[in-house]
């Protein structure tokens, strides 16, 4: 099988701010402004955050056609209340109280059971759906791909500052790693043991409902997909694109193995993450496939040989890409970069921020 006979989709996460780079409070207004013609635009947990949704993709090429257009409506719907598009993982500029919750009878009860957890939580992540023929299939692809996870944080990785520098290429992932039901996906004997854990975690209320299993990768509740759920909130459409196309490639080449998934101990994995969070992807990491502490760039180089059978026609995109990321840095390299000019958090949020067609 080929990516290219896979189809592809992703939901951003963007924050909205003010002039100042302050949090606005205004996302459930801009979304209901928008006309959702480029695909789906909504709100999310925060009144501070807006999400977008592009449809069924096919190519590389059209699904950063659909990211580049949903950035620049909302963008530009937001610009008209003199707000700004920001996307970032996390807030930048310091905040002096929680942001509100946007009142929808599910966030509220979120709120109310999961407490500081949600009152703490502001940050926006990458969305990658890949199409899957079942459930019991998206299991068997989970397992196989759940060590390529700590590359896959590095590729987006996009929020250094949290009103402070952290010292993480990905603050996101600690933030979120909060969450009972966070983190990388149990190595699952098949989709009956899956069952088995969600149901587990539902009536210990670890989770609300099947939404609210937040694992790195995930079967979709309402689409027939895989959900990699892993990423910060790229700082280019073409970032996410290049992210969304190597876990095509990656579910692709799941799909035609016979071989055994990577025994991986999910305390390895989950320790991988943090240093992949950390250093993000001018660090180092445990490689997937042999254990051994490398770089990460090296690492991302032989995923591109990984993936050379099944990528065809988008091999020359993800070269091209790679080659962009690795002269412009990822958004955490490029925050950095603009604060260390004058050591001034609003300059990150002005670096950051996206324009309006």
């Amino acid at each position: 099988m080929t990516a290219g006979q896979l189809t592809m989709g992703v939901e951003e996460e963007f924050l909205l701010v003010r002039a100042d780079g302050r949090l606005s409070r205004y996302g459930p207004e801009v979304a209901d402004a928008t006309t959702d013609a480029h695909g789906d635009l909504e709100v999310e947990l925060k009144r501070c955050q807006v999400e977008a949704v592009t449809g069924i993709c096919q190519t590389p090429e059209e699904l950063l056609g659909q990211l580049t257009d949903l950035r620049g409506e909302l963008a530009e719907v937001a610009g008209r209340r003199g707000l700004r598009l920001l996307p970032s993982g996390c807030p930048i500029v310091p905040e002096s109280k929680p942001q509100e919750i946007t009142p929808k009878p599910r966030y509220l009860r979120m709120a109310e059971w999961f407490g500081a957890t949600v009152r703490s939580v502001a940050t926006c992540g990458c969305h990658v759906h890949v199409g899957i023929p079942d459930r019991e299939t998206g299991v068997r692809v989970s397992n196989q791909v759940r060590p390529w996870l700590p590359l896959l944080l590095t590729v987006t990785a996009n929020s250094p500052f949290d009103g402070t520098d952290t010292g993480y290429a990905s603050w996101r992932y600690q933030e979120w790693s909060r969450w009972p039901s966070s983190g990388p996906p149990p190595l699952f004997a098949g989709l009956d043991e899956y069952e088995s854990i969600v149901d587990g975690m539902l009536r210990c209320g670890a989770l609300m409902d099947r939404a609210m299993i937040y694992w790195d990768i995930r079967l979709s509740e309402r689409h027939p997909t895989l959900e990699f759920r892993i990423s910060d909130v790229a700082a280019v459409p073409e970032h996410a694109t290049l992210l969304a196309t190597l876990i095509r490639g990656l579910v692709a080449r799941a799909l035609d193995t016979t071989t055994p998934p990577p025994p991986l101990p999910q305390a390895v994995l989950r320790a991988n993450l943090w240093r992949a969070s950390r250093e993000g992807l001018s660090g180092m990491a445990l490689h997937p496939v042999t254990g051994e502490l490398i770089p990460v760039q090296s690492q991302l180089d032989d995923l591109v040989e990984h993936l050379r059978p099944v990528l065809g026609d988008g091999l020359e995109f993800v070269k091209a890409e790679i080659a962009h990321l690795r002269e412009r840095g990822t958004g955490a390299a490029r925050q950095r970069t603009a604060y260390h000019r004058r050591h001034e958090l609003t300059d990150v949020v002005d670096a950051m921020v996206m324009h309006a067609p």
